[in-house]
Order: structure tokens, then sequence, then C-alpha cells
């Protein structure tokens, strides 16, 4: 039996402001402050993290955006899936890649009003200095758009890897 049945899912809502178009210097600084940020950390992890920090933020325009852009450098849909419970699901991902999610999650929370040293340490373990500080960059800049992204109600769903916004 077949059915012609169409699923209507919910209507999109509507974007608040374009900060981009309204702010278009500072829209500009971050452009070149997240291409600074992303300078040394490998794509796939650097994907790994944007989606980590977006999923705890709730950015849904970001979310879209690095998902997509994570399978078009060749990360797979598993590892995908699963970064929202990377600490139950561990056996995805290298020591290296634990650690700087392990810092992904406590540079964009703070719950302690810091990164706590073992954190810190483990991600040390794993990062050379120039790499590290990188990385925590590139995190501090992904937190920065996923607040653009939520206060102004970004629509996701319409990104296409290699367009960048």
């Amino acid at each position: 039996m077949t059915t012609d049945e169409t699923v209507r899912y919910a209507p999109e809502h509507a974007q608040r402001l374009d900060w981009a178009a309204l702010a278009p210097d500072v829209f500009k600084a971050m452009v070149r402050l997240d291409a600074a940020a992303r300078k040394g950390v490998d794509p796939k992890l650097l994907e790994l993290v944007k989606i980590r920090a977006s999923q705890i933020n709730r950015c849904a325009l970001c979310l879209d955006m690095h998902s997509k852009d994570a399978l078009a450098a060749g990360e797979s849909v598993e590892r995908i899936i699963q970064l929202s419970a990377w600490d139950e699901s561990e056996h995805f991902y290298t020591e290296r890649e634990l650690a700087a999610l392990e810092l992904t999650e406590a540079v964009t929370v703070l719950t302690d009003g810091f990164v706590p040293d073992e954190v810190y340490a483990k991600a040390a373990k794993h990062f050379e200095e120039a790499e590290l500080a990188q990385l925590i960059a590139a995190i501090t800049v992904i937190n920065a758009w996923n607040r653009f992204g939520v206060t102004c109600r970004r629509v996701p769903g319409h990104y296409q890897p290699g367009q960048h916004t």
C-alpha cells in the first residue's frame, strides 16, 4: 500500500535581524578573525569543535553549516552523530580529539568561571603551544559566531559547503 501523503513541517522562522548587513565592519572583522583562528588547526578537528560548541549553544545555523562542512571534508556521519555524546562514545575519537572536545566544552560553558587545570593540561599534552593557542582561538570564535546566530535567529537549512556567510 502506498500513500501520497505530504509531510508538513513547521514553518521556517524569520530571522530577527541581519546583523551582517547592519554591522558590516563587525562581520568583516569576524570573518578575518575566523580565518586567523583556523590557521594550523586540522580541518576535520576544527569542524568537530565547531559542531560541539554549536550543539552546546543551540545554534541551529552553525550546526547546519559545520555538519555539512565536516561531511564535505570527509568526516563520517557516525562521528558527527555521536558528537553530542562524545564522552559516552569515546571510542569514535582519538585522544587528541577527545582533549579538544573536552576543552571546547570547558571554554564554551565556563560554569565554574574558568577552564579546569586538568582539562587544560590534557589539551596541552596533545597540542604544541602554538597549536593550542590556535585551538583556543577557534573555540572562542565559534562561540562568538554562535551568539550572533542565536540572538539574531539566523535560519538553518540553506547553507551549502563552500559558502561563507
